[in-house]
């Protein structure tokens, strides 16, 4: 049970704080349907990244691209059945100061918004959402941006993902990485380079003590 300080924690959003999977199924098997696309492969394309990639992939042009990518983000913003915190999020997420954490996602910041407010969790003072980055997972810009945003070395936070495209984005941006395995294998997450792996948010506590956040990771 390693103990481990840092000055932050950066958070992934969906299969970390929330799971959204029944409403993203809804919508983009929705979407695929209408246009004659296979919903396997829909799904595992648009799963953990910004939803302009997975459009910019699929679509002739980028006129279309942006135009699908609406249609798909008000339906997601639309859709909030389903939404809620994963096991652990509510307890670490109260027991943390909000000048201290992040939420660094994929998804835009009123999509974002929705999900927390469905899921009933406390909102962050500070976001790095798909409309804040040029590159999206698993590029390093994603948890720079989230460091730079608590005015923080990315080497003195703690990056939290559960997938690998997040784990190789934390670690590429220099800081050390938990992997939740609450979507990919832990085996897969180890490949990614996770430094520990955790099944959910209850294997961490925190303190703040005076020289940062103490982690108690329970593997």
């Amino acid at each position: 049970m390693p103990l481990l300080t840092v000055q932050g924690i950066l958070f992934d959003l969906d299969g970390v704080l929330i799971s959204s999977i029944p409403a993203v199924e809804r919508v983009w098997s929705k979407w695929a349907h209408q246009h004659g696309f296979d919903v396997h492969d829909i799904l595992r394309r648009a799963h953990g990244r910004p939803s302009i990639e997975t459009m910019r992939e699929l679509m002739p042009s980028e006129e279309a691209a942006q135009r699908e990518n609406l249609v798909v983000e008000k339906g997601e913003i639309e859709d909030v059945d389903g939404v809620i915190p994963l096991p652990g999020a509510q307890q670490l997420l109260a027991a943390l100061p909000l000048e201290s954490w992040a939420i660094v996602t994929s998804c835009t910041r009123q999509l974002a918004d929705a999900r927390m407010g469905a899921a009933g969790l406390v909102s962050p003072r500070y976001m790095v959402t798909a409309s804040d980055i040029s590159r999206g997972k698993p590029d390093p810009e994603p948890y720079l941006r989230g460091a730079e945003k608590l005015e923080l070395a990315v080497e003195s936070c703690i990056v939290i993902e559960d997938v690998p495209a997040g784990i190789q984005s934390g670690k590429s941006a220099g800081a050390r990485v938990i992997g939740v395995g609450t979507t990919a294998s832990p085996a897969e997450l180890r490949a990614a380079g996770a430094d520990w792996i955790i099944p959910d948010l209850r294997s961490l506590s925190c303190r703040k003590t005076g020289a940062g956040l103490q982690l108690d990771i329970r593997e």
